[in-house]
């Protein structure tokens, strides 16, 4: 798992003001899944990827941790 990705959608619902259910709610996933991105266990797949880069405005690469 990409540790960055995992840290990066931690501090972008955090930053957000969101709680993982809340983040969840607004991305139709379950709050298990946003909790397993941000613990590392499971990487979200390419659709969901895409999801959060637009809900959050940053590009797939920020996300990943490819660029600052």
């Amino acid at each position: 798992m990409n540790i960055r990705l995992a840290e990066n959608v931690r501090n972008l619902r955090i930053a957000g003001k969101l709680t993982q259910s809340g983040l969840a709610e607004k991305l139709a996933v379950t709050q298990r899944k946003v909790s397993y991105w941000e613990s590392g266990k499971v990487e979200p797949d390419l659709g969901d990827l895409w999801k959060l880069a637009d809900f959050f405005d940053v590009s797939v690469d920020e996300l990943i941790g490819r660029k600052e």
